[in-house]
């Protein structure tokens, strides 16, 4: 998984034991079993940073080109983890997102399968989203899908990573018509760590450690009533967000803000809250979903920022969710999540079972979404 905050690759090795039962896709059991992040040199940082206004020779170009390094660096991993590429059965790969234009009828993630497959001599599940923007949906979250096959027992999940998003797994109350099992709803909340660690760099920082620094400020009136103002943020859902958006509706306004960074970084936190408080309260009430408490799983590098942490909690509790047990996993899992996600949704793909949900992305239908690479 290549995330938008351009830190590296997350590699995950995972094994999943699978069965159909009939004529259901079941995961009966999983195993993180190995993981890392390999960072990207500062070349290839920048050449992503810059590539949604490059030529379209070269785009291509580093479609390829990173595709082979994207291979380059699973052949270190298995190196490193002493981890034979024979004992692989696919390679699960999301790529770097370039261009999410849902509305359009386009999603772009380069990082080219076929290379990938070169470099590693395994079979290569790419391109995970098309699919399901072709049938009308917004091709994201795909995260509930481990939501619902890996992480069962939760009403909400939250990631935070450059964007944060939403899912939940609501079940009716008797008013509103809802599946048996419950209806799984997800969609981007809002930009969170794109604009935090853009104002920690200010300072010459990777990252606000904990929180810390956010926690010392104050909040900035203006820069929360500016940001808060979008229109995305009253649209319905399912809906999500690209890296594009976030960067021109929140992380430049952020920075070209002329109060303290400790005072901006408290209000970004500040704005994450509201806003996932927003969307709770909306899933709430459109789906009539009551219950005496619930279960919420954090996980995203948005999770070891203890005081947005504390910011979200205190603004579940005015939204209903005063009784929420707020679950954040084990460090690992925190971190890798979205690759395990891509694992799993490889292996739906290769087993013929639907990986996108159209309940979440307003598809159609469900879609089998990814291209086959053969090693």
């Amino acid at each position: 998984m290549s995330g938008s905050s351009l830190d590296g690759l997350d590699v995950a090795y995972c094994r999943l034991e699978t069965a159909w039962e009939e004529g259901v896709f079941l995961v009966k059991n999983w195993e993180l079993l190995l993981a890392d992040t390999l960072p990207f040199t500062p070349e290839w940082q920048e050449r992503l940073r810059q590539l949604p206004a490059a030529s379209a020779l070269d785009f291509c170009s580093a479609h390829a080109a990173f595709g082979h390094n994207l291979g380059e660096l699973v052949n270190r991993f298995f190196k490193e983890k002493e981890l034979p590429p024979a004992q692989v059965d696919l390679i699960a790969s999301h790529g770097h997102t370039i261009f999410h234009e849902p509305a359009q009828g386009f999603t772009v993630q380069i990082g080219d399968g076929a290379a990938i497959a070169a470099a590693t001599g395994c079979t290569v599940v790419s391109d995970f989203r098309s699919m399901d923007v072709a049938l009308g949906g917004q091709g994201a979250p795909l995260a509930p899908m481990a939501d619902k096959m890996l992480f069962p027992g939760y009403d909400f999940y939250l990631n935070i990573g450059g964007i944060a998003n939403i899912s939940c797994h609501a079940h009716s109350n008797g008013v509103h018509p809802i599946e048996a099992d419950g209806r799984f709803i997800a969609f981007d909340v809002c930009g969170a760590n794109q604009a935090l660690n853009a104002l920690a760099h200010l300072l010459d920082l990777p990252y606000d450690a904990d929180g810390k620094l956010a926690a010392s400020g104050q909040l900035d009136s203006v820069l929360f009533d500016e940001i808060n103002a979008q229109d995305f943020f009253a649209q319905p859902y399912p809906k999500s967000l690209s890296n594009q958006w976030v960067q021109q509706h929140l992380t430049q306004i952020c920075l070209q803000a002329r109060s303290p960074v400790n005072d901006r970084l408290h209000t970004v936190c500040q704005h994450v809250a509201y806003q996932l408080g927003q969307s709770v309260q909306q899933v709430l009430d459109n789906e009539h979903f009551a219950k005496d408490k619930y279960r919420l799983l954090a996980t995203g590098g948005g999770a070891f920022n203890g005081y947005l942490m504390q910011c979200i909690q205190q603004r579940l509790a005015t939204v209903g969710l005063s009784e929420v047990e707020l679950v954040v996993p084990s460090d690992n899992v925190v971190k890798f999540k979205e690759a395990l996600l891509m694992a799993l949704l490889g292996v739906m793909r290769v087993e013929g079972a639907p990986n996108c949900i159209s309940s979440v992305t307003g598809a159609r239908r469900d879609a089998i979404g990814g291209g086959v690479y053969l090693g």
